[in-house]
């Protein structure tokens, strides 16, 4: 019986619901927020995977027997 997908009026009673949580003024500032941690979030990652990608691979360093044992 519950297909798991929200319809329309769904949707339009929660939008409903965050306007009179926090104000129609608000909501543009939070999305705007939230639009922005994401952008920076991307470009973190993206610069991460660019620091894999020129990272030169390390040999690991072999001991040599010492003499006095």
């Amino acid at each position: 019986m519950f297909s798991g997908a929200m319809s329309p009026t769904h949707w339009l009673l929660v939008l409903l619901v965050l306007v009179v949580l926090f104000g129609a003024k608000k909501l543009p500032e939070a999305a705007r927020g939230l639009g922005r941690s994401a952008r920076i979030l991307k470009s973190e990652v993206s610069g991460l995977h660019e620091d894999d990608a020129k990272k030169p691979e390390t040999k690991p360093i072999e001991s040599k027997p010492s003499a006095e044992a």
